[in-house]
């Protein structure tokens, strides 16, 4: 019994870092906004920031932790949508 406490204790002092998002929210080299899917399965060009937001957060259920901003001044390309694909909305 001891020894559960024991590891239950030292086990919550142990930091464990989240997954990193799966959608990262910026814009490409004309400034249209880019929603790019770290998993390569949806995503797309957008006239504006909300509406990027907003394909974003409905892909993900609505998960705040799946979504981040592209840092300040980077540049996103779709290289990864080149091709058509069926599966793009």
């Amino acid at each position: 019994m001891a020894d559960a406490q024991h590891i239950q204790r030292r086990s919550a002092h142990i930091a464990v870092s989240p997954a990193p998002a799966r959608f990262t929210v910026g814009r490409d080299r004309r400034g249209a906004w880019i929603v790019w899917d770290r998993q390569g399965l949806v995503g797309g060009l957008f006239a504006t920031e909300k509406a990027a937001l907003h394909f974003a957060a409905e892909e993900c259920n609505y998960n705040p932790a799946d979504i981040c901003r592209a840092p300040e001044g980077s540049v996103l390309e779709l290289d990864g949508f080149a091709m058509p694909s069926p599966n793009l909305h």
